[in-house]
């Protein structure tokens, strides 16, 4: 009995095309009895497929031997006798290949290019199969890899890289080996080189590595490879110590460096708060935090500084607060507070002004990241007071420093009221008199910052009447101005970030549409640190953050204890709003967002992801947007947004892909497979702590979805959504319970739920009958058309309906004497199923008076 519930359990899992476990179970059969010959073809099928083709070939042929006259067994066994000598002659050919690839490459006195670029990327295909990396892998590949890396001839240093990438992947002992054969010195030194491409290849490479070491096998590999695996963590450890090296190398290139950081930002921070272990960011802020304040406190131009990009000091704030959020515990925290504040000390005391500027800009780069350590660092004896001092200076680029402090100090509420009481007139001073657009921009966005504390609160301007707008208006016409670089511009939308917390700076930014391009631009431009701003700005103008409306109560309390009352602005208002969100969507909002969504960089954070999934919230607002916010490829953009980032941004974009879906064919806003990605995030809105609005518009989207296949109502399933559907249908709100219903309605064309109405023990099918005889005529007509589905596509329903309740007859009675023509239609096809399915139900129905109704309305011709 064993051996046959093996071999069955393998022929189930040959249909679900699971073939490792298929041949686990037949060989168990096969164990225990030699001479099953189902096993054994079973087993064959399983091997073949696993890509064992000796091994599938020696079962068939016990097969043959055991039952020489088998059509099938001697067919197979043809079929795989020729493919194993295709396959033979392609390894044999492979082989050749491989040495003849390499050999083009490496020959110095090969001219021909053209012969040259298809030999690599003939290597990079082939090592992207399993069997084609395993062959370079064995044919010496990774020495010969090694010499081509050590050309620096950059095309052939990226077909080597990307070459490596296929090797890595997903395979660890490989991983492994071919760490130790290039040595991370090796790969540190290629990802710091100049050539731009090549230190990318690099990036991506190490990253692969990283996955790989860290996720150890796939389950593809599990049998060859069990034994040979040693203990990762140190090899993870030696690579990420030279990556944290480069970092300070005076050598190394700009982007080399940038890409360094990024590479430290995806590996070394858990994924999720789930994970306990920290170990790994504990050791880097030990062995490199003084490394990464290196890049945060370089200043551009100054001598001796290290290259830098415009990304690359934001990238350093994003790995420390990254690194700051990963701590667990106070003393995990002091530690990273002693290690900051020493860093600036040793600048700030003992090194000339040079040293003072660097530490100023260690305490920038920390505000941007972990505001705490910033904070903390900031109250360090004299610091505020050379930063204050600094900003007088004549030397453009000391006062950048100085001022730019000054900004990001005032961020922190903490600082701010000591930075208005201090700061105001010293950077309104710079403003008028700086003969630098580059320093008056950024004092200029001090301002704003300051001007802007009351938030949307009408009643709190720091500011006299228009200077706000005055203010505005300059940073509108810098934003437009394209002389000027875009590192300076882009204060201009930080400046507008602040402003636009003010209707009237809204309401004339929507109008100029030379400034909205502008600012599109910019987002689509290669400085990612512009992201955030950009994101805030539309927030703002789009009125898409969080507002509570007051409690009327607390207000008349409020005025008595004579507190202070937010007032809204006048133009605030929805009508404004709406007119603000179409000048922005004719302006290109779409594709600027689009493009924002699309950047892997460090400056995408969560945060900035939320913001982006609530101005796309706003913008499908209104039914008739939401056609062209597809089409400029938002639905498409939504998706990423919908799966990852804070809980509120994720809520925000599945709540836009639901509006599309409600109102747009899905088939056309979601082409080909996206329409699959589509279900995990709209499932996500039944979730409870979801509120009831993101329920319904969630369980109207499914409705759309169930209603269009099969695979698609096997998604839902598989997400588990149907006992959440389930539970909305007892829902008091009767719009939820009607979506519930109407959903439901959809999902009965599925065999499983079909089968669920059968169910032991559940009310499901008392619920549907019961539905069919409410008041409200639309639930009624979901609930019948249920009803309607279910006893035409399984017929064993039928019987279980009188079952369910007594009041069955007087329901369905009720449904053929509706004025509802439609209520009528689902009520005869539900008693004609039922009169085909069963006897005993026919006659009960003829014995009531369902004959003489079903007389009446087989007359009327008004209704065919």
């Amino acid at each position: 009995e064993r051996a046959v519930l093996h071999r069955n359990r393998a022929a189930c899992y040959l249909k679900l095309e699971d073939y490792a476990k298929a041949e686990a179970d037949a060989s168990k059969a096969i164990e225990a009895d030699g001479r099953d010959m189902k096993a054994l073809f079973r087993r064959s099928q399983a091997l073949q497929k696993l890509g064992r083709l000796d091994q599938a070939v020696s079962d068939l042929q016990r097969c043959v031997s055991l039952e020489p006259k088998n059509k099938a067994f001697q067919e197979a066994l043809r079929a795989l006798g020729s493919s194993m000598h295709e396959k033979m002659k392609t390894m044999s050919c492979t082989d050749s290949k491989v040495e003849q690839m390499f050999q083009i490459l490496l020959d110095p006195e090969e001219k021909d290019v053209d012969k040259k670029q298809k030999a690599a990327q003939n290597l990079i295909v082939l090592a992207r199969e399993e069997a084609g990396a395993e062959k370079i892998f064995q044919s010496d590949g990774v020495r010969l890899l090694t010499q081509l890396l050590d050309t620096a001839k950059a095309d052939l240093m990226l077909a080597a890289l990307r070459t490596l990438v296929g090797l890595c992947s997903g395979h660890r002992s490989r991983t492994t080996a071919i760490l130790v054969e290039l040595g991370a010195p090796r790969l540190s030194a290629v990802l710091g080189v100049e050539h731009e491409q090549v230190s990318l290849a690099a990036c991506n490479l190490l990253h692969v590595m990283f996955d790989s070491l860290k996720e150890g096998l796939q389950k593809d590999f599990r049998g060859k490879e069990d034994a040979v695996v040693l203990d990762s963590s140190k090899d993870l450890k030696l690579l990420i110590k030279h990556l944290l090296e480069l970092l300070a190398l005076e050598g190394a290139s700009a982007h080399g460096r940038d890409n360094a950081l990024n590479l430290l930002i995806k590996v070394v921070p858990r994924k999720s708060p789930k994970e306990t272990n920290n170990s790994l960011s504990l050791w880097v802020i030990d062995q490199g935090l003084k490394k990464i304040l290196e890049v945060g406190s370089t200043v551009c131009g100054a001598p001796g500084s290290l290259p830098v990009t415009e990304n690359s000091r934001m990238s350093a704030s994003v790995l420390l607060s990254k690194l700051y959020d990963d701590l667990k515990c106070d003393a995990e925290r002091e530690n990273f507070h002693h290690l900051c504040e020493d860093y600036v000390r040793s600048w700030f005391e003992g090194h000339e002004l040079a040293g003072k500027l660097r530490a100023i800009q260690t305490v920038s780069c920390l505000l941007q990241g972990p505001s705490d350590a910033g904070n903390r660092v900031l109250e360090l004896e004299g610091i505020m007071d050379s930063v204050l001092s600094l900003c007088a200076s004549v030397c453009e680029a000391h006062q950048l420093v100085a001022v730019e402090a000054l900004i990001h100090a005032a961020d922190k509420a903490k600082r701010a009221s000591f930075i208005t009481a201090n700061g105001v007139s010293l950077l309104k001073e710079i403003y008028k008199h700086s003969e630098r657009d580059s320093i008056r921009i950024r004092a200029l966005v001090g301002l704003c910052k300051l001007g802007s504390a009351g938030g949307t609160d009408f009643s709190m301007k720091q500011f006299a009447e228009g200077s706000t707008m005055k203010l505005a208006k300059q940073c509108r016409k810098w934003l437009c101005n394209e002389t000027i670089d875009a590192g300076t511009r882009r204060w201009a939308v930080e400046g507008l970030a602040y402003l636009t917390f003010d209707a009237d700076v809204k309401e004339e930014f929507v109008e100029d549409k030379a400034a909205m391009q502008a600012m599109f631009h910019l987002a689509k431009s290669e400085d990612r640190s512009v992201l955030y701003a950009v994101a805030s700005t539309l927030v703002n103008c789009t009125n898409s953050y969080d507002h509570e409306e007051p409690d009327p109560q607390m207000l008349e309390l409020a005025k008595y204890a004579k507190q202070h009352i937010p007032e809204q602005h006048p133009k605030d208002k929805p009508d404004f709003v709406k007119r603000r969100v179409r000048k922005l969507l004719t302006a290109g909002v779409v594709s600027a967002l689009a493009c924002m969504v699309k950047s892997e960089n460090p400056a995408l954070t969560n945060s900035c992801r939320e913001l982006i999934s609530r101005v796309f919230l706003a913008l499908v607002e209104e039914a008739e947007d939401r056609g062209g916010v597809v089409a400029q490829g938002g639905g498409k953009a939504l998706i990423p947004l919908s799966l990852e980032g804070t809980e509120v941004g994720q809520t925000k974009a599945a709540q836009a892909l639901a509006k599309i879906t409600i109102t747009s064919n899905p088939e056309m806003a979601f082409p080909g497979e996206r329409i699959y990605e589509v279900v995990r995030p709209l499932v996500s809105l039944l979730h409870l702590q979801r509120t009831g609005l993101e329920n319904f518009e969630g369980l109207m989207a499914l409705t759309n979805l169930a209603g269009i296949s099969e695979r698609l109502r096997q998604k839902i399933l598989k997400e588990k959504a149907v006992p959440m559907i389930e539970g909305y249908m007892f829902e008091e709100h009767e719009l939820i319970r009607l979506a519930a219903t109407e959903c439901m309605c959809n999902m009965a064309m599925s065999k499983e739920v079909q089968e669920l109405f059968l169910a032991e023990g559940s009310d499901r099918l008392k619920l549907m009958v019961l539905y069919s005889g409410e008041e409200d005529e639309k639930l009624r007509r979901a609930a019948s058309g249920t009803l309607a589905m279910l006893t035409a596509l399984h017929p064993p329903i039928c019987k279980r309906i009188p079952q369910v309740t007594v009041h069955w007859l007087e329901i369905l009675q009720a449904l053929l004497l509706s004025p509802s023509a439609e209520l009528q239609h689902r009520g005869a096809v539900v008693v004609m199923n039922m009169m085909a399915a069963e006897r005993e139900v026919a006659e009960q129905l003829i014995a009531s008076e369902m004959l003489e109704i079903l007389s009446v309305l087989a007359k009327d011709k008004d209704k065919p």
